[in-house]
């Protein structure tokens, strides 16, 4: 019978630390017959199906109803109304159009989440073989209860989590858990300490794990959401998709913006009728105004940069999966880089070949050293790794390294053993850990032993000289230095040799005496080696202000090796493991993760764990990953990164950004784009709003000078509409500042009004608005009644102009290098300024916009004043550059 104790597994259950005896009595089954039909059924009534959970999808109109709730929405969607019902259809219509975009984008996002469950669904074995009655049975994988007895062969996807029992070479790829690239040698009695990592824990098989070699037995302990990959299902569904820093301040930008507006309108209402003026007049003056002074724009301006970006990161292997990640990237303060793929190639690569005293060659090729010529032959003989017709070598990710390295030191498998026939092998088992391949060599017989240095060297008995003569030697000096080299973090691998003058039968009941006596060749030291152009990334990042971070499911030493050759840390960094982690409090962890760089063994929930501590520092987090175990840290990061190459469609659908080349490198470039975007997105805004701020200090401070209202409704609507327009968006595409990768990363709780820029949107606006009251006023005393106002609108329109040709840096002179670099700006200022001399000069336009045409001289004039705005904003530069102003010195700050 089960033990009443006995619950399903969710996490704290060590069914790894427990022995194979002890997990049958707990299940209460019988390894040789299974479960009954009875029992099982019994079962599933009480720990339900084996399948991830399906939780009922968001209906469509609740993810609209969302999109449409934000204040900024809410606020264009009143203008959008306002303008309806003073007659400006166009603007109501484009505003609309621009709302049901942003909608559009917002939904297909959360449909993105949605589909990134249904990729970990897909993921699952289909059938299982298992053992019920007595007898074998394939059944449908989602019908495996705990305690079935499930039967694993080589190519079978694990349906469950399984305590192995019985194995027979048995080995596990679980890098879509652990994110380590080598398949995981399975020892159903191997000891294991119930802190285990998950890629420690050598008893057990895990649902949806693959299985490329070998066969065993093993026990459902855990079935459906207990699995670790229902866990991970669970930590997906419920993980909280992050708000960009662009979006919250936007969302912040629009409350204030919306009070702030209803606020002025109000007040330039009631001042109006103060002065006597019409109420009508003063209504569609204050609603006028409240419709320029929202930046309908905005969305659209937002919408077209991430998208330019979004294609330009296209074009360096880059796949925006939503667009505003493109803006965050710009704002990432630490990039948490998963190791295996993204900082290191995915790749075994030989990387040390030691006699156990020195290192003999690494560029093996050439190389007339009779030891390395006798570890050759060994290295290419004994593998199981299989030439493809287009020459490529697959198998078990070491052997495939070992055999590639032989072939490149002009030792191919296949021309060796054209040589050296193979006769027989004694294939790698867990108890052994190591295997022999026996070769015909001339009328005897060469075996060649590679395996784990504790049970290889062991067994020997010589080793080969420098002359290639046999000596005797001590096998303990030798495993020091394989010590030495794995605590390096390298997976090591001995060779030895034995030759007979006779053949010999190989026999796995003879393996003691086969393997023993042997001349002993060499030790190989195997890494994933980092990919070269990380570490000069790595650097550049640091430059930026960015803190780069390691986080990956491999052993502490290896994850330490890496992070030293990338300049990850220094001599002597610390390295922090999964089970240390868990022995650390929230609150411990918090005060400690900034001087963290590396962890390594970490599960899925450490990896939301420290994205969210380091949030709580106040970071924002870029997150790249490429298995099942890294979707939850990728959809809780402020922005996830997905592998292109080697990752999973879990992964994928979990992040804002693919890449393509699975390449750390371009994410920094991307950081470099996202920089840019948001540098014009505050340039867009800065030059709306001191635009709007012009108009409406025009109009509130004209009764203070006792001037009339100097603007008709219809002019603020025009000069909103092409001011705002063409030039607005044209700032989308404006060139990147120098040095923008010199400077830190904007302070994550800095507002987008920072560095001077509301200082920027005050004087200037004030300074736009007393231009035009001193046009109104001098045009008035010169007796220019019928012009006066026209000469205010276009002295209003062409400062607008002005002004943005002059915030297009921050800090560069206008007129400089960068003038000419931006056409689609240029070709904007020129459309507008033709168009405002067309609602001068054309009679059709003159009705419409109760304009009257101006002499040359009055033009001119105009045209002067309308430069005072750009050469004021150009001595504003002129101070930034020199750190006089907002404390900003040059370009660093832009």
């Amino acid at each position: 019978m089960t033990d009443a104790n006995w619950a399903p597994h969710n996490g704290t259950e060590p069914w790894h630390s427990l022995s194979a005896e002890e997990t049958v009595r707990r299940l209460g089954c019988d390894t040789r017959r299974g479960l009954s039909d009875a029992e099982a059924e019994t079962r599933r009534r009480r720990f339900g199906i084996n399948a991830v959970r399906e939780e009922p999808a968001r209906p469509i109109w609740s993810m609209i109803a969302g999109q449409l709730s934000d204040f900024m929405i809410l606020l264009l969607l009143g203008a959008a109304v306002v303008a309806g019902a003073v007659g400006e259809l166009k603007d109501s219509l484009v505003i609309v159009v621009i709302v049901v975009l942003n909608a559009i984008v917002g939904v297909v996002q959360e449909w993105r989440a949605e589909r990134a469950l249904q990729a970990l669904r897909g993921m699952t074995a289909p059938t299982a073989r298992i053992l019920r009655n007595g007898e074998q049975r394939i059944v449908p994988a989602r019908d495996i209860v705990p305690g079935d007895v499930v039967l694993l062969s080589e190519g079978d996807i694990v349906p469950a989590d399984l305590r192995i029992v019985e194995a027979a070479t048995l080995s596990a790829d679980e890098s879509m858990l652990t994110g380590e690239s080598v398949t995981v040698t399975k020892d159903p009695d191997q000891a294991v300490p119930v802190g285990a990592a998950l890629g420690d824990r050598a008893t057990m098989a895990f649902k949806a794990t693959i299985i490329p070699h070998g066969r065993a037995l093993g026990l459902a302990v855990a079935t459906g959401m207990s699995t670790e990959l229902g866990r991970i299902a669970g930590m997906l569904g419920t993980a909280e998709r992050m708000r960009t820093p662009l979006q919250r301040r936007l969302a912040h930008f629009g409350q204030v913006l919306g009070i702030a507006v209803l606020v002025l309108c109000a007040v330039i209402f009631l001042f109006g009728l103060l002065r006597s003026e019409p109420p009508l007049l003063m209504f569609l003056t204050a609603i006028s105004l409240a419709v320029a002074a929202v930046p309908e724009a905005l969305p659209a301006v937002v919408t077209v940069a991430l998208a330019l970006g979004a294609r330009e990161m296209m074009r360096h292997n880059a796949l925006v999966r939503a667009l505003p990640a493109v803006e965050t990237l710009g704002s990432v303060t630490t990039i948490c880089a998963d190791k295996t793929g993204t900082l290191t190639q995915n790749k075994m690569h030989v990387d040390v070949v030691s006699s156990g005293w020195e290192a003999i060659s690494v560029e093996a090729e050439g190389s007339d050293d009779p030891r390395m010529a006798s570890l050759l032959t060994a290295m290419a003989l004994c593998s199981d790794a299989e030439v493809q017709p287009d020459g490529t070598l697959i198998g078990d990710p070491t052997e495939t390294a070992i055999s590639s390295f032989a072939a490149r030191a002009g030792m191919a498998r296949h021309e060796v053993e054209e040589r050296l026939p193979r006769t027989g092998e004694l294939a790698f088992d867990s108890d052994r850990k190591r295997m022999t391949t026996f070769h015909r060599s001339g009328e005897g017989q060469l075996a060649c032993t590679k395996g784990a240095p504790e049970t290889v060297l062991p067994r020997c008995t010589f080793r080969l000289g420098q002359q290639g003569e046999q000596e005797a030697f001590d096998p303990a000096e030798v495993l020091e230095t394989a010590e030495r080299m794995a605590e390096d973090g390298q997976r090591i691998i001995a060779f030895a040799e034995r030759r007979w003058p006779d053949a010999k039968a190989a026999s796995e009941d003879d393996a003691d005496e086969l393997e023993c006596n042997l001349t002993f060749l060499g030790l190989v030291g195997l890494i994933d080696p980092p990919r070269p152009e990380v570490r000069e990334a790595v650097a550049l990042c640091r430059q930026a202000g960015i803190t780069p971070v390691m986080i990956t499911g491999d052993h502490p030493a290896t994850a330490r090796r890496i992070a030293l050759r990338l300049g990850l840390i220094e001599d002597g960094g610390s390295v922090i493991s999964g089970p240390d982690l868990r022995e650390i409090s929230d609150s411990d962890l918090i005060k400690r993760i900034q001087g963290i760089r590396v962890y390594a063994r970490a599960d899925p929930a450490q990896k939301i764990r420290i994205v969210e501590a380091l949030q709580s520092c106040g970071e924002i987090v870029a997150m790249t990953g490429d298995g099942v175990n890294d979707a939850p840290a990728l959809k809780r990061a402020d922005i996830g990164v997905a592998m292109g190459q080697g990752g999973t469609d879990v992964a994928r659908e979990a992040a804002s950004l693919v890449l393509l080349d699975d390449n750390f490198s371009t994410i920094v470039g991307a950081v470099q784009a996202g920089r840019r975007i948001y540098d014009n997105i505050r340039k867009f805004i800065k030059y709306t709003m001191t635009s709007n701020s012009g108009e409406i200090w025009t109009i509130f401070l004209a009764p203070f000078f006792g001037l009339p209202i100097p603007l008709l409704p219809i002019h603020i609507l025009w000069i909103n509409l092409v001011t705002d327009g063409f030039p607005g968006l044209a700032l989308s595409v404006e060139p990147e500042e120098e040095k923008v990768m010199q400077r830190p990363p904007r302070p994550p709780d800095e507002g987008i009004f920072a560095r001077g820029m509301w200082q920027h949107i005050v004087w200037c606006g004030l300074m736009m608005g007393f231009v035009c009251l001193a046009t109104q006023a001098w045009a008035i005393a010169s007796g220019r009644d019928e012009t006066w106002q026209t000469m205010v609108f276009t002295v209003l329109t062409l400062s607008q102009m002005g002004h943005v040709l002059a915030i297009r840096s921050e800090t560069a002179p206008l007129f400089s290098s960068r003038f000419f670099s931006n056409p689609a700006l240029l070709a904007a200022v020129a459309l507008t300024f033709a168009l405002q001399l067309a609602v001068i000069y054309v009679p059709a336009f003159n009705t419409l916009f109760n304009t009257t045409p101006l002499s040359g001289g009055d033009l001119a004039i105009c045209l002067a004043l309308s430069a005072i705005v750009a050469m004021l904003v150009e001595i504003e530069k002129w101070l930034m550059r020199r750190g006089l102003l907002y404390g900003q010195p040059g370009a660093s700050q832009t």
